[in-house]
């Protein structure tokens, strides 16, 4: 994450924002943030919402991840919204909503939705 330039703008239990500034290596051939970024800034982001309310000797993984985009990345800031839709003992099952940000405007780009499998005893290595 810290290669892309995320940022965590906060954390609750099951919740998360991360923002993403845009950068010239972070867009397609249009100019648009790359689907690629998008996505990986979603899964980041229901990946910590569901992180946070697990053990702290525990870690995650992404078992499962889909993502729609509904809209171009077209903007100057990309901002992910990460909750925890239901928290299992070992599955957590997670949504995502990607907004751009353009002209002091906010569209929603992308929604996942996403399965989150807790690994006991494997504390999190920090990525930002």
């Amino acid at each position: 994450m810290a290669h892309l330039g995320a940022e965590i703008v906060r954390v609750g239990a099951g919740t998360t924002e991360l923002r993403l500034r845009r950068k010239d290596t972070l867009l397609q051939q249009h100019g648009y943030f790359h689907g690629g970024v998008i996505a990986t800034l979603a899964d980041v982001a229901g990946g910590y919402a569901g992180f946070s309310l697990m053990g702290p000797d525990d870690s995650v993984l992404t078992v499962e991840f889909k993502l729609n985009i509904m809209a171009p990345g077209d903007g100057e800031e990309l901002r992910a919204l990460g909750q925890v839709i239901r928290s299992g003992r070992t599955l957590t099952i997670t949504r995502a909503d990607v907004f751009v940000r353009k002209d002091g405007r906010e569209t929603l780009c992308a929604t996942a939705l996403q399965t989150l499998m807790r690994m006991a005893g494997k504390r999190e290595q920090d990525q930002f």
